[in-house]
């Protein structure tokens, strides 16, 4: 049973429980004349009515309304594991193409069973490719774990994390100031502009 945390905007918090339903949902949270608003979806009452599930509040509520916060962001105390995992898996994927490029120039047959395993075989999930390679070619499963490891250790040594923070904050900075941009409305040059004095 998944979880949302609804905060009202003045007060406790209360939870509501979102349970899938027959076909077609429709969300039950209402509270008396007064709309729930969304942090996320923006104001529900402009939509047409399309719940993907149903929605009870439990707790107290105060005098003021509620906005639904949704939980999807995770906090600072849950921990990277995600990163982790698709780090691994860009280095999967990066040793797939370093070994197909070693097996193209010095043994063609292994390249080409290679090739045609990795086009059925995506190498997005790398454990799960891995265990496949494994059941089907075990020296080339071993070739690429250790290709894996040897990249990661490569990339390791040469990571700037000053500079690795330098290009977060400056892309940051770079998508505000081009969504500033496009909601700014620059004047023209044919409006009517008064003298003043």
């Amino acid at each position: 049973m998944a979880g949302v945390q609804v905060m009202p905007a003045v007060g406790a918090v209360a939870t509501v429980d979102v349970r899938a339903a027959e076909g077609s949902c429709r969300a039950a949270v209402q509270r008396r004349g007064r709309g729930v608003s969304s942090l996320f979806a923006g104001d529900w009452r402009r939509r047409p009515r399309r719940a993907a599930c149903m929605a009870r509040v439990r707790g107290r509520r105060q005098q003021q309304g509620l906005a639904v916060v949704c939980n999807l962001g995770g906090t600072y105390d849950e921990g990277f594991e995600d990163i982790h995992v698709q780090l691994i898996n860009v280095f999967t994927y990066k040793a797939v193409k370093t070994v197909l490029t070693q097996l193209y120039e010095m043994n063609p047959p292994s390249y080409r069973w290679l090739y045609n395993f990795v086009a059925v075989n995506k190498p997005t999930d790398g454990k799960v490719f891995l265990r496949a390679l494994g059941k089907e070619k075990q020296e080339l499963a071993e070739r690429v774990m250790i290709t894996r490891l040897h990249l990661y250790s490569k990339w390791i040594k040469k990571c700037d994390h000053a500079m690795m923070y330098e290009r977060i904050s400056d892309e940051n900075l770079a998508l505000m100031r081009e969504r500033l941009m496009e909601t700014v409305i620059w004047p023209t040059d044919d409006t009517n502009t008064e003298k003043i004095g």
